[in-house]
């Protein structure tokens, strides 16, 4: 089997999309670390009791490296008006996490610090509990230390067949 052929039939299986955030520790006492965050269509919950989720990151990320030290990450959950945003956090040698965040609407979590997508689905506040090597990605199991809901109105955002779509 090519790499292509299993991309292609993994493609038809259709995922919700998340963006991951997390908060880089600060340089000093006196400043806050900068706001990273990644797309994700590998996310998936693990366990109710105790509630646990699990992300996939890819080997050797910006994401991958940051949760390796800082165990603290917070989840958002996009709705179908936020295909922007999602877009935008997947783009390959993208611009700086700053200028990313720039025009998005976004709270502080309570617990991790990072960057909570106001109108989104749902929203999670993790911690890590486990990170599990996995061939060319790293399992990155967490907690859940908050759940909110945000937006309970919106339709989910989804990705398939390479592209994000909306339900229904």
């Amino acid at each position: 089997m090519s790499n292509d052929e299993f991309r292609a039939a993994l493609a038809r299986l259709a995922a919700g999309v998340v963006l991951i955030t997390a908060q880089e520790p600060p340089l000093d006492e006196h400043g806050r670390g900068e706001d990273v965050g990644m797309t994700a269509t590998a996310f998936v919950s693990v366990s109710l009791d105790p509630p646990l989720v699990m992300v996939s990151l890819r080997n050797d990320s910006r994401m991958d490296d940051l949760l390796a030290e800082q165990p603290l990450w917070a989840v958002s959950v996009l709705a179908e008006s936020q295909r922007q945003i999602a877009g935008r956090f997947a783009m390959k040698g993208r611009i700086s996490d700053r200028l990313l965040f720039a025009d998005v609407p976004y709270v502080r979590g309570e617990v991790t610090g990072a960057p909570l997508v106001e109108g989104s689905l749902a929203t999670l506040e993790c911690r890590t509990e486990q990170r599990v090597l996995a061939g060319d990605h790293t399992l990155v199991i967490g907690r859940v230390l908050t759940a909110g809901l945000p937006n309970t109105d919106g339709e989910p955002l989804a990705y398939f067949k390479g592209r994000y779509r909306r339900l229904g």
